[in-house]
């Protein structure tokens, strides 16, 4: 049974008041936060089992290393993977960057195609414009139907005979649109052109299954997953893997070094380099044990309960917009006010009952551009937020209505 009130337990700062009020978090897109077993492991981690890890011989060394290296088994079974395809990151900015680097740069041509959405956040889209600015890459795009649905076929239409890559969140955090990626994959796959997932999103809120989606990049970051912030991985498919140069260069990434050459490490090693975030990732591990451990299908029922009720209560404020209704989209709503309000001044004021939203463009600017808006109000649910949050947003933004519009 998924007991929201014991789960709520688990999560310290859900305690709290902010400006004498309960606090409603409602900023999951941006960052979650941390359940008790997550702030213990990084706890522990620093007080008692502290140290480098892979080369000390020494009691804390291996101590450190068998708890860092578990995770990579941790990120393996939950995204259905196989752990020698994991490789340790800071977050999906960092993955997309090794594989914008390591994979894309050396193989593309001036006048190559990298076809993306406008749905994507900005760390699927910088990446590749910085190949369009040094080495002529073509970025084509694809807009998100009315209703924010990005239909996979509409997609794979945009491949041509220049097309190398597909980049492409799994979930958008703007508009909330899951995306078929499995669809997408099938079909590019059949093109030959491989696909990045962006799972920041799309691995918190629903399973994830690899094996099924079968993409050749899929990033996650582990502060939306719960977990630390400067922690995270991207599964690569082995023979990507193998068709990559390293990222940075240091020490655990290499099998020897001479004043006249050196030679890299094998498989994920060789992404690896220098003293890692050690006891970011080893609360990430606790992140993805306490996930597993509530199990996805059940975080996603609640999640989609709450989606349920927040569309039937917004539906009911006719002087508000929510953007993107595209079917089975996550708890996730982008809202504006009619007339004049701007979204800075609706967090604020919600702010003042409590209630953390995210205003602005959400490193979604091209997205926006579409929308033909300049910012909006976000608020974005996870697994320990309540009906009665809902309510209290609702209340939130009537008041918001009264002064504002």
């Amino acid at each position: 049974m998924y007991d929201v009130a014991q789960i709520r337990a688990d999560f310290p700062i859900l305690a709290r008041e902010v400006n004498g009020k309960p606090l409603v978090y409602l900023d999951n897109g941006a960052s979650a936060q941390k359940p008790q077993v997550v702030i213990d492991a990084v706890t522990r981690g620093y007080a008692q089992d502290y140290a480098n890890v892979h080369r000390g011989l020494h009691y804390l060394s291996t101590v450190a290393t068998e708890a860092y290296e578990a995770v990579r088994g941790k990120v393996a079974r939950f995204l259905g993977a196989a752990e020698d395809e994991v490789v340790f990151t800071t977050g999906s900015t960092e993955a997309i960057n090794m594989v914008s680097y390591a994979w894309a740069a050396p193989r593309m041509q001036p006048g190559d195609e990298i076809v993306l959405s406008l749905l994507e956040h900005h760390a699927n889209i910088v990446p590749w414009h910085f190949l369009r600015e040094r080495q002529g890459v073509v970025l084509k795009w694809v807009a998100p139907e009315p209703d924010g649905s990005l239909p996979a076929e509409k997609v794979l239409e945009a491949i041509g005979p220049r097309t190398r890559l597909i980049a492409v969140t799994h979930m958008s955090n703007v508009l909330g649109t899951r995306v078929d990626v499995a669809a997408i994959t099938r079909g590019a796959h059949a093109r030959g052109v491989p696909v990045l997932v962006d799972g920041s999103q799309g691995a918190v809120h629903a399973p994830v299954n690899l094996a099924e989606i079968g993409c050749d990049f899929y990033a996650v970051t582990g502060h939306k997953l719960y977990g630390p912030s400067g922690s995270g991985a991207i599964v690569i498919a082995r023979e990507r893997m193998a068709e990559m140069r390293p990222f940075l260069g240091g020490g655990d990434m290499i099998r020897d070094v001479t004043t006249e050459s050196v030679t890299y490490a094998e498989g994920y090693a060789r992404f690896e380099a220098g003293t890692p975030g050690i006891v970011q990732q080893i609360g990430f591990g606790a992140a993805l044990d306490y996930l597993m451990g509530l199990g996805m299908d059940n975080v996603a029922r609640h999640e989609a309960d709450l989606r349920d009720y927040a569309q039937l209560r917004l539906s009911g404020l006719n002087w508000l917009s929510v953007q993107g209704n595209a079917p089975g989209k996550g708890a996730i709503f982008s809202l504006t006010l009619d007339g004049q309000a701007h979204a800075h001044d609706i967090s604020t004021i919600l702010d003042r009952r409590g209630i953390a939203v995210r205003a602005g463009t959400h490193c979604a600017m091209p997205l926006l551009t579409h929308l033909g808006l300049t910012a909006t109000a976000r608020a974005s649910f996870g697994l320990y937020n309540t009906r009665a949050e809902v309510d209290a947003l609702i209340s939130g933004l009537e008041l918001c209505h009264e002064l504002l519009g």
